[in-house]
């Protein structure tokens, strides 16, 4: 009786660029699972660049110590409280002012440059949260919110953790009287650095500083910094039309979609958008798909469903290689199943 050849790994297109000197995405569902067996292919979406200007405004509070643990008038110079990162880009911009700034005059000065021991630094998801945390200093950098999914979840955290940060008290050594210790223990927040990109979501800004009415949390300011820019690569319609070509004889294929960079050009590529429109295509008298889109978080999703009326098959419930992997395999389960 002859042995049935197994089926070829089902092609799973991750547009990103993959990371070094290993990738999660790439181990995990290389690796066999119950899903099924998958093989990754990277393809570059985003092509970024430092904005100096903005480099350079991170980098002169860092040095002026304006980014410092207190509250407003409560630490001399400080202009704000704490940092907020949302994407790995950021994180690269910050760290190469940090590696800089490690072999310049100011680090003989003060050996724990970048001086943020102290500071709440706040991370969304693991991904940005492990890259923050591999930025040197002593002591480390106190990073929080690696359990949130998106910066609205994190915007919420901020909100409950931001103000119980422990900040330098008067002691009772202080020749400040009590009435004045609570005074300052009174005072507003200081502001959040937000550090970012040129295209943002402002829904962190948004809860943070609500509405300006006196009812729910503290208001906390927020200011945000550009540190890069972000565009489409000029080789990606290319590149992505070439790996779809070479998969086309596969009965199953998964698109992962990490950002809203760039989905007009992957939609056209899988001939789902309507050119007149801008739209995605109607499914009536369309064969059924075959290859089918997953995107990192409700972030792209609903830039999907927004711009340009696409539901996606899957959106991970968390922005990690075992989110999308669950996603898809929920997905291939329940199509099975049907």
């Amino acid at each position: 009786m002859a042995t049935a050849t197994p089926l070829p790994p089902i092609p799973v297109f991750l547009l990103k660029t993959k990371s070094s000197p290993t990738d999660a995405y790439e181990d995990l569902l290389a690796a066999p699972n119950e899903a099924g067996s998958f093989a990754p292919v990277f393809v570059p979406v985003l092509e970024h660049c430092f904005v100096d200007d903005g480099v350079a405004q991170v980098e002169g509070l860092l040095a002026r110590h304006q980014i410092a643990n207190g509250r407003s008038q409560g630490h001399a110079g400080a202009k704000y409280g704490g940092m907020i990162f949302t994407s790995q880009r950021a994180v690269e911009a910050f760290s190469k002012i940090v590696k800089e700034g490690h072999t310049s005059p100011q680090d003989k000065c003060d050996p724990s440059w970048p001086c943020l021991q102290n500071v709440p630094i706040y991370s969304v998801g693991p991904a940005t949260t492990r890259a923050l945390r591999a930025v040197e200093q002593k002591p480390p950098l106190q990073v929080s919110g690696e359990h949130t999914g998106n910066g609205e979840d994190l915007a919420y955290y901020i909100q409950e953790d931001y103000a119980g940060w422990k900040r330098p008290q008067a002691t009772a050594t202080d020749s400040t009287t009590a009435e004045t210790r609570t005074a300052t223990q009174a005072l507003p927040l200081l502001p959040l650095l937000f550090v970012v990109g040129e295209k943002r979501r402002d829904i962190i800004p948004k809860v943070l500083m609500g509405d300006g009415t006196d009812a729910g949390p503290p208001r906390i300011g927020v200011d945000e910094v550009v540190v890069y820019g972000t565009g489409v690569m000029p080789s990606f319609a290319d590149d992505f039309a070439h790996e779809l070509e070479a998969t086309q004889d596969r009965a199953v294929r998964w698109v992962v979609v990490f950002s809203p960079t760039g989905c007009d050009s992957m939609l056209k590529a899988l001939g789902l958008l309507n050119q007149e429109t801008g739209k995605a295509r109607e499914p009536t008298g369309q064969p059924p798909r075959t290859t089918f889109i997953a995107t990192i978080g409700p972030t792209t999703q609903a830039y999907l469903q927004d711009m340009f009326g696409f539901e996606p098959d899957v959106c991970a419930d968390e922005p990690s290689p075992e989110g999308v992997l669950r996603g898809i395999a929920q997905f291939m389960a329940s199509r099975t199943a049907s």
